[in-house]
């Protein structure tokens, strides 16, 4: 296992030093001068020039790159450009209202997909199984902004069940979590098809396994075989899954943050773009980036935990 995960960091490491190339190069095709955008069409140039010199854009783009590779694996993200604070400070800051909007969005595909798969291979090519099967394509095809739409005027706007926007009153859980329901439910509900699906798959090819018509065999209720047994083989791929599904859902949350006027990254990801503040989108973005990798790290290590025979495949 210790080998395992060893392999899985050292690629981890990988994966983000070469994110790292791709963002900073992203970022410099970027055309225009992103000091004029900052400054405004009032400032001098002067003005423009100092702040490119403050930014390292005077420099030759080798060096640019080789600064902002350095200092990020540092910790040093450089210094926002409007406020000149530092950006680590400024995402996370940020992060924290990202972090619990993607973690309730799981809980919300979690809390609806697993059971929905169980229920679907239970069922196997009844009525139930294949509504199971629309509802899961449905929710797929909907893009997580759309959802996050319908969700607003339905129970924001005519229903007045649930508050429109903002993050809830600081200090105060209750206020927070209610201000969650309606962006987490954006966020996760497109990942409801996919997990159900995903679980219907493996539980149908776990309930053909020896040892559940061994189970059967014995006389144990189906209830006990199905929640017991088969679903601890069936749940892996959707650890996985999960861990894939972050990516989408950090995507998701900057329509949801958007949408619902939220504090969060992919608000400031988007304000940040808007202004041409590079270091605060290269900053945002390496952090989200790692985020990511650290998470599919972190589910790697628990299906290895899980399954030896992950471990002897690397």
């Amino acid at each position: 296992m210790l080998n395992y995960a060893v392999k899985r960091l050292g690629l981890s490491v990988v994966i983000v030093s070469v994110a790292m190339l791709l963002l900073f190069s992203m970022i410099y095709l970027i055309p225009g001068d992103p000091a004029a955008v900052a400054l405004g069409p009032r400032a001098t140039e002067a003005m423009r020039e100092a702040l490119r010199i403050k930014m390292g854009l005077d420099k030759p783009v080798w060096i640019q790159f080789w600064n902002f590779f350095a200092s990020a694996w540092q910790g040093d993200l450089g210094r926002e450009v409007l406020s000149d604070r530092p950006v680590a400070q400024v995402v996370l800051e940020q992060l924290p209202y990202t972090l619990a909007l993607i973690a309730s969005g799981i809980i919300w595909s979690v809390a609806i997909g697993i059971p929905l798969g169980c229920w679907a291979a239970v069922r196997r090519s009844s009525f139930a199984d294949r509504l199971v099967g629309v509802l899961s394509v449905a929710v797929i095809a909907v893009p997580s902004f759309v959802i996050a739409i319908y969700a607003l005027l339905i129970f924001a706007v005519t229903l007045r069940w649930l508050p429109a926007i903002g993050a809830g009153e600081p200090g105060d859980p209750g206020s927070q979590i209610v201000h969650l329901i309606l962006p987490s439910l954006a966020v996760g509900l497109g990942w409801v098809g996919y997990i159900a699906r995903m679980v219907r798959a493996s539980m149908l090819e776990s309930l053909e396994a020896s040892h559940i018509r061994t189970a059967r065999a014995f006389g144990l209720p189906d209830r006990q075989i199905t929640y017991q047994y088969a679903l601890k083989i069936a749940i892996l791929p959707t650890v996985t899954l999960l861990g894939v599904g972050i990516g989408q859902m950090l995507s998701s949350a900057v329509f949801a943050e958007i949408v619902f006027a939220r504090p969060g990254v992919g608000k400031l990801v988007y304000d940040a773009i808007l202004t041409r503040n590079y270091p605060l989108v290269t900053g945002a973005v390496l952090v989200t980036t790692v985020l990511f990798v650290l998470i599919n790290l972190l589910a790697d290590l628990i299906v290895g935990a899980l399954d030896p025979r992950v471990r002897s495949g690397f």
